[in-house]
């Protein structure tokens, strides 16, 4: 699905959080610090597919900037959170139609330039 988010270039990375060294919390995006603990957090990939945990539909215009408008302009689009296995809950431009979002489909994540890119997984 095409989106206002579409144009940014993808590295179709995956995605690189934090895990504690002393408790085993997860973030993403990776912080130095453990937020539960404030011990050091050590640099780790994370899974690239997770559950769709909620979502809406971006119905005006982010920000500017960071967010640069398309030269066609703005056009709605799906954004959600998707929750790892490590726990993590991640904001993510859905590449999937609201009328085909479902609250616990699988999504499969990747990292690009701004926020991740996601879309559903085949099971």
């Amino acid at each position: 699905m095409e989106g206002p988010l579409t144009a940014q270039p993808e590295t179709g990375g995956r995605l690189h959080g934090s895990r504690c060294a002393d408790c085993a919390v997860a973030t993403y995006p990776a912080g130095p610090a453990c937020p539960r603990c404030g011990e050091e957090a050590e640099p780790v990939e994370l899974s690239g597919t997770g559950t769709l945990w909620t979502w809406t539909v971006q119905r005006y215009a982010p920000k500017s900037p960071p967010y640069v408008p398309p030269a066609a302009g703005f056009t709605p689009f799906t954004v959600g959170y998707v929750e790892l296995p490590e726990g993590v809950r991640v904001l993510a431009a859905l590449d999937i139609r609201p009328e085909d979002a479902e609250i616990g489909m699988p999504v499969t994540l990747a990292a690009g330039t701004g926020v991740p890119r996601g879309r559903r997984s085949v099971v």
